[in-house]
């Protein structure tokens, strides 16, 4: 017997589909469910009531962020998420693996656990699964998850196995800080795309104890995070069969409705995904008539409800030409009334499932489902006849739209295969990786002019989060944006597909192809593009305060991370006080900024990387900012590392690069 109480209720014919309870703490919980995800104790644009209206009954929190606001002791204070947060129902906690994964620029791995800096405010933070589990109980959730070592489902068979082990280990610290909470625990199944790994780790979850209490339930970890949909499925299916049929399965981070409709007939009970409310502010609604993106044009005047089969408030309410309008005016009313609609479509295709398990009909309604749920508005169809217009609107010179299938799209090079924020959605990891660290307001309130180099321009990512975050506010001074680029195909396709790249939805990044310049209505705020190679170019901009530096890897451009162009930026910005922020987190690429001057510690957590590289031009701006600096700890790493020097120097010049790098400065302040 599990805390959980869980009970097979019923057991498709045809299908592995299952219908369950369970009971938690603050109620019972019917399967297959899916859970809306409150990442910091809210889902996004909705309110408690509008979620309970929509039929939630479980929701997801992450440990991760609540860790780091408001922090354990203001939930302990409430006595828990749900005084906190007004909400009765039951609570299912993530651990902060999947943020350790999409931190991969900025965190360092390790027995003990993930070492980051906090997007808060840059202080390191060692999250280990004794800290998980002690913040998961002061969050007070229904179902806690353990700390778990997630990487991409692709890779090679060696990394995935020591993920696991890291894993398994991890798990059994979990089970350990749990001690006599009455909250129930999870373990995740990892192995990314290796059966034999996937049932070594499904039995070795199955069978952990501590105290002679095991897991209360199972979940799918390391997939939706980059193989195919057959790939998915095929280890969804892979993986239900070897779990126990007496505890619930709960499939991680997915996914669209037909992707839930394929893993409920593989047998999976449980699901989260922010999907719903992401795609409702991209315009698209899920419908029993098929997906519907209220951005066309064709609904412009349509007094029709959003879906006939529909009782919500949204549908019940308006007509889809103020839908329509709502959201080409980018309204957050109409982000909340199709996130609800979602929301309540999701939990209704739920319940339809459960009850069509219970009857034993579910193959029949799968086989009818998974047709529906494909539809794309069949009473106001895409113009026909021209079936090589999706490729040449998702797709500009040597550039792509990239679905990253949990909610949101980048920019992908097809040459290279390298994709622009491919794991974070990324005006969120624009926010957190550059405009937070590079603490613009606190340089504002001493210096008339902030000025911005964004190298690296690529869909506008970066230049945008700085535009969103400071285009409402009252500040005195001026914030200067140069933006580099030598290839504008990234933007044109991102403005080409708007309704997937909703930072895009501004005047700005128009003006500025057209005139490469833009400047906002206070004038406050300046924005200027210089075309051509950042090598050759950037001598003739004005001396920068803020670097963010984004190209595209090493492993494709090569040349802007040599170390004769470090020289020349660290040369040029001299007598200013300079900071440049990077999402790597290479020994080689901050060895490179050290030997050419700069002083170069940790930046925030970003993807799979728990921290990142920030560099100045002055210690007093790194002092002066909380920066943590490279130490002895990591020289000592850097003198064992077998990627002591950049890859542009020749054998003839490593000795005199090393010895920059011994003698720093930077060391020796470290060492007094």
């Amino acid at each position: 017997m599990t805390r959980l109480n869980f009970k097979l209720q019923a057991t498709s014919p045809g299908s592995r589909a299952r219908a369950a309870s369970f009971t938690t703490l603050h109620g019972v919980v019917q399967t297959p469910i899916f859970m809306p995800v409150g990442t910091q104790a809210t889902v996004k644009n909705q309110t408690v009531d509008s979620l309970k209206t929509a039929g939630s009954n479980v929701l997801l929190a992450n440990t991760y962020h609540l860790l780091l606001r408001p922090g354990a002791e203001v939930m302990r204070k409430f006595g828990g998420i749900h005084k906190f947060m007004n909400w009765d129902r039951p609570v299912l906690t993530d651990s902060g693996g999947f943020q350790i994964f999409s931190l991969s620029h900025s965190r360092e791995m390790n027995e003990k656990g993930a070492r980051f800096l906090s997007y808060v405010d840059n202080s390191p933070i060692m999250l280990t699964p004794e800290l998980s589990i002690d913040m998961q109980k002061a969050i007070n959730s229904d179902i806690m998850m353990v700390l778990d070592q997630c990487i991409e489902s692709n890779a090679t068979h060696k990394e995935a196995k020591a993920a696991m082990e890291l894993t398994h280990r991890w798990a059994k610290r979990s089970l350990e800080a749990r001690g006599d909470s009455k909250q129930s625990m999870f373990g995740i199944v990892q192995g990314a795309c290796h059966e034999d790994l996937r049932r070594q780790s499904a039995d070795v979850l199955t069978s952990l104890q501590v105290n002679g209490e095991g897991f209360d339930g199972l979940a799918i970890g390391g997939l939706a995070v980059g193989e195919s949909k057959n790939e998915r499925e095929d280890f969804t299916a892979i993986a239900t069969e070897m779990l126990p049929t007496h505890l619930p399965r709960y499939l991680m981070g997915v996914g669209t409705p037909i992707d839930i409709l394929e893993a409920v007939h593989r047998g999976v009970d449980m699901f989260d995904c922010i999907i719903p409310n992401q795609y409702a502010q991209r315009g698209l609604a899920f419908t029993s008539l098929g997906n519907l993106q209220l951005r066309r044009s064709v609904y412009k005047f349509s007094e029709d409800k959003l879906d006939p089969k529909c009782d919500c408030l949204t549908c019940t309410q308006y007509s889809r030409a103020y839908l329509h309008h709502l959201m080409k005016t980018d309204e957050p009313l109409g982000w909340h009334l199709l996130a609800l609609h979602n929301i309540t479509f999701y939990h209704r295709l739920m319940a339809e499932m459960r009850a069509n398990i219970l009857a034993g009909t579910f193959l029949e309604f799968y086989n009818r489902k998974r047709v529906e749920l494909v539809m794309s508005d069949p009473e106001n169809p895409p113009v026909p006849g021209k079936p090589s217009k999706k490729n040449k609107r998702t797709q500009l010179g040597d550039y792509e739209v990239h679905d990253s299938g949990r909610g949101f799209s980048s920019i992908r090079q097809m040459s290279s295969g390298e994709v622009m924020h491919s794991v974070n959605p990324p005006q969120e990891e624009a926010r957190n990786l550059y405009v937070i660290p590079s603490k613009i307001d606190e340089r504002l309130k001493e210096q008339e002019v902030v000025v911005i180099w964004d190298v690296g321009l690529g869909a506008a990512h970066n230049s945008m989060a700085i535009i969103h975050e400071f285009i409402d506010k009252d500040f005195k001074g001026k914030i200067h944006i140069v933006s580099f680029e030598n290839d504008t195909d990234p933007l044109k396709l991102a403005l080409k597909n708007a309704p997937a790249f909703p930072h895009l939805h501004h005047a700005a990044p128009h003006e500025l192809l057209k005139n490469n310049r833009w400047q906002s209505e206070s004038g406050h705020i300046e924005w200027e593009l210089i075309q051509g190679d950042f090598s050759q170019t950037f001598a003739n901009a004005m001396k920068p305060h803020v670097i963010f530096y984004d190209p595209f890897s090493m492993h494709t451009n090569i040349e802007l991370w040599s170390e004769y162009l470090f020289a020349k930026i660290f040369e040029h910005c001299q007598g200013h006080q300079v900071q440049l922020l990077n999402y790597s987190a290479s020994t080689a690429v901050r060895a490179t900024l050290l030997a050419v001057g700069f002083y170069v510690g940790y930046g925030p957590a970003t993807g799979p990387k728990s921290t990142t590289t920030v560099a100045y031009t002055d210690p007093a701006l790194a002092h002066k900012q909380g920066a943590t600096l490279l130490g002895q700890e990591w020289l000592t790493r850097w003198e064992k590392s077998d990627a002591k020097v950049a890859r542009t120097l020749s054998s003839s010049d490593e000795k005199e690069f090393e010895d920059r790098i011994r003698e720093h400065l930077q060391f020796k302040l470290n060492k007094e």
